[in-house]
C-alpha cells in the first residue's frame, strides 16, 4: 500500500487535498480515497473496488474512448468562464449551492458557462443535495433560462427528488441517493430520477456498478470520486463496458488536482478519454506520497477497518 495527498487546485467539497491509498496486485493498481466523512461500512465499498482493480480486473470494452464533460466548481464567473473554454469538452458540469455563496453567485456561474461553451455545448448542474424543494424548483426554473440538459440530486431525501421531478421540465439525475444508500433501487420505484450517477469506488467495483446499472433500468452517467488516474481508469473501465452511453460521463476531474501519480495521465482529448490503464510511475508517485507517519497510520487504520467488514452481508443490495 502506497498512500498519496495530492493538493487541489481549487477547494471542492470543502477539501484543499486529495489523499488515499494505492494498492497493488496481479491485475494492475487500484485505489481506496474514500472522503474523510465516511466511516468503515461505507469505506468497504471503496476498498472492495480497489481490491477488484489490483487482483480481479475489469470486463472487456466495448467502446474505445468515452465522453467527458469539464467539472467547473463554485468558482468565479470569469474563472469558469475560462476552465470550460480551455476543457474542450462540449458539456460542462456545474457545481451550484456552495455554503457561503449565494443564488446570484450560481446563476453568474451558469451563465458564464453557457456563455463559454456556446448553445451547441450542453451545461448540467451539480446541486449536492443541497436545496430544499421549493428552492430547487424555484432555481432549477431560474437556471434553465441556460438550457440545462438535467440536475443532479437537487435535494437529498428521495421523495423530495421525487416531487421536484414532478414540478420541473429538467431531467432529474440521482448521484447520493444511490450511492450512499442501503438499497440503490429505491430510486427507480420511487420514481425520483430520469438518470442514474454512478460512481465505481463508492459503489464497490465495476462488476457491481454494472449490475446495478442493469438493475436500475436507467440512463446511466459514470463520474468519479476526484481520483488519480488509478481511480479513474476504474470509471472508465465502466463506461467503456455499459451496453448505452448516452451521456458524457464526469470523467474528466483529473484538472481538478495539481498532480498524479502516474505520466500518462488520463486526460480529454477533444472532449472524451480513450479507454486505458496508465501503470504508476515511481518518480510520479515520489512527489506525492504521504511522509508523515502519523498520516500514514491513520490510512493504513482506515484500511484494516474497511477489510473488516469486506465479509459482512453487503451494504448495498442488488436484485436478484
Amino acid at each position: 500500500m502506497r498512500v498519496y495527498s495530492i493538493p487541489m487546485r481549487t477547494r471542492f467539497r470543502g477539501i484543499t487535498q486529495r489523499e488515499g491509498v494505492l494498492i497493488h496486485g496481479p491485475a494492475g493498481w487500484g485505489e481506496f480515497s474514500p472522503f474523510a466523512e465516511y466511516g468503515p461500512a461505507e469505506c468497504a465499498r471503496w476498498l472492495a473496488a480497489a481490491r477488484e482493480a489490483a487482483y480481479d480486473g475489469w470486463p472487456a470494452p466495448v467502446r474505445g474512448s468515452v465522453p467527458v464533460n469539464v467539472t467547473i466548481p463554485a468558482v468565479g464567473p470569469e474563472t469558469a468562464h475560462a476552465m470550460t473554454a480551455e476543457s474542450g469538452c462540449r458539456t460542462a458540469k456545474v457545481k451550484v449551492a456552495e455554503r457561503g455563496q449565494d443564488d446570484a453567485d450560481d446563476i453568474a456561474r451558469v451563465e458564464a458557462v453557457r456563455d463559454a461553451i456556446g448553445p451547441g455545448g450542453r451545461v448540467r448542474i451539480d446541486v449536492n443535495g443541497a436545496w430544499d424543494v421549493d428552492r430547487a424548483v424555484r432555481m432549477i426554473r431560474t437556471l434553465d433560462r441556460h438550457g440545462l440538459e438535467y440536475v443532479e440530486q437537487p435535494c437529498a431525501a428521495l421523495d423530495e427528488l421525487a416531487r421536484v421531478r414532478r414540478q420541473v421540465d429538467v431531467p432529474v439525475a440521482a448521484d447520493e441517493s444511490i450511492r450512499r444508500a442501503e438499497d440503490p433501487f429505491k430510486v427507480r420505484a420511487a420514481e425520483a430520477a430520469d438518470i442514474a450517477v454512478l460512481k465505481v469506488q463508492p459503489l464497490g467495483g465495476v462488476a457491481r456498478a454494472l449490475k446495478i446499472a442493469e438493475a436500475c433500468g436507467l440512463p446511466v452517467v459514470v463520474s468519479s470520486a476526484v481520483e488519480t488516474s488509478v481511480g479513474l481508469a476504474a470509471g472508465l473501465a465502466l463506461a467503456a463496458a455499459l451496453p448505452e452511453l448516452p451521456y458524457a460521463c464526469g470523467l474528466a476531474t483529473l484538472s481538478l488536482l495539481d498532480g498524479d501519480v502516474v505520466r500518462d495521465p488520463l486526460v480529454a482529448e477533444d472532449g472524451e478519454i480513450p479507454v486505458r490503464r496508465p501503470e504508476v510511475h515511481e518518480d510520479a508517485l515520489a512527489v506525492y506520497e504521504l511522509a508523515d507517519a502519523a498520516l500514514q497510520a491513520s490510512w493504513r487504520r482506515r484500511v484494516a477497518d474497511a477489510q473488516a467488514l469486506m465479509d459482512a452481508p453487503p451494504v448495498i443490495g442488488v436484485a436478484r
